[in-house]
């Protein structure tokens, strides 16, 4: 653990891994540490868009997806993308849509639907965003040796096959 301070770990606030004690099943430990990872690391990232973009998580996720569809995407597409309903991602794209980040485009064949397509002006804002969040992404892994960034690719690599064939597929 590379420049992370010997006391840093008995600062930290208590989270469901620190919860678990040897008595407990490895595998709910492994778990317990992924969730808190995962849980540590979106938080700082939801502050950080809102204290140097001021946005949201959800809001630079709907743009992201965007940034990847230039031709644009139906709201459905949207809501399947990011796993969110079409209530979400209506409120969200009206926001943007406001600021002038996204246009609504109606469907010549289908006047229910409507195509959002990020802006210029959405275009140049999500690129700061993304610049930033991938240089704290970057900073963050930084501190972890080149040997275990593999070694955790690899391993949750094999955790994602297995958990694509074995769980039960929801919808």
């Amino acid at each position: 653990m590379n420049d992370i301070p010997a006391n840093a770990m008995l600062n930290a606030m208590p989270d469901l891994e620190t919860r678990t004690g040897p008595e407990d099943h490895q595998n709910l430990r492994l778990w317990l540490r992924l969730l808190t990872c995962c849980t540590l690391i979106e938080s700082d990232i939801r502050t950080r868009l809102r204290q140097e973009h001021g946005t949201t998580l959800p809001r630079f996720d709907l743009m992201a997806q965007l940034e990847r569809a230039p031709q644009g995407m139906k709201m459905s597409e949207l809501s399947r993308h990011m796993m969110v309903t079409n209530g979400n991602i209506t409120g969200i794209t009206d926001q943007l849509e406001k600021e002038g980040l996204v246009v609504r485009n109606k469907v010549a064949t289908d006047r229910r639907s409507s195509i959002i397509k990020l802006t210029p002006k959405g275009r140049r804002a999500f690129k700061k965003m993304a610049d930033s969040h991938e240089a704290w992404i970057q900073e963050l892994f930084s501190h972890v040796s080149d040997k275990s960034r593999k070694a955790m690719f690899e391993a949750l690599g094999e955790l994602k096959l297995v958990a694509q064939t074995r769980l039960t597929p929801r919808g």
